[in-house]
């Protein structure tokens, strides 16, 4: 039954996901926390930033890693082909059904209306992101952290590994260095 579950779960997300890896973030944040609870809130953040940072399509890092996690090697088969499997249709099917209609107004607006729909929920979750940094570390670091992140992607172009390969060093070392300060306080 749970290889069930998680196939229609990464089933919906592969149908649903509409728009690419970005749409499919709050889809799989949906099956997997909110609705399954096969991660919780905090278990998806660090996945996901784990995800990102690695080459490949985001959807199935994350449905991999879930299957994995939840079924073994075949949950992890199950989920990678769940997702990948709508798309392989849906792009043969949307694809001659859009060439055949590119010129059509309804076509032209529903492409262009994904748009707006994909920002809001990537917002949302952002946001989400944003209030559990700040309950870890506090608004001034979780504010200096969000406004130095835009300048470097948006302004200066840094690729998103990079940064986050920054953060994830930074708090590795910072919590060896806060650990070895208790040992020293401790003895």
């Amino acid at each position: 039954m749970n290889q069930w579950k998680l196939f229609l779960a990464f089933f919906r997300v592969g149908m649903l996901g509409y728009g690419g890896g970005p749409s499919s973030i709050p889809l799989i944040h949906t099956e997997v926390v909110d609705k399954y609870k096969w991660l919780n809130k905090d278990d998806f953040s660090d996945v996901l930033a784990i995800a990102n940072a690695l080459p490949g399509p985001i959807a199935t890092k994350l449905a991999g890693y879930v299957g994995w996690r939840t079924g073994g090697v075949v949950g992890m088969l199950n989920a990678i082909i769940a997702t990948t499997l709508p798309t392989v249709f849906l792009l043969m099917l949307l694809l001659s059904t859009l060439n055949h209609f590119k010129g059509v107004a309804w076509v032209q607006g529903m492409s262009n209306a994904v748009v707006p729909v994909v920002g809001v929920m990537l917002a949302t979750l952002t946001w989400e992101f944003i209030e559990k940094s700040k309950e870890s570390l506090g608004w001034k670091i979780t504010s200096l952290i969000v406004v130095a992140s835009f300048i470097l992607l948006y302004f200066l172009n840094v690729h998103p590994a990079i940064l986050i390969g920054c953060l994830v060093g930074y708090a590795f070392f910072s919590k060896s260095k806060n650990e070895k300060k208790k040992k020293v306080k401790a003895s």
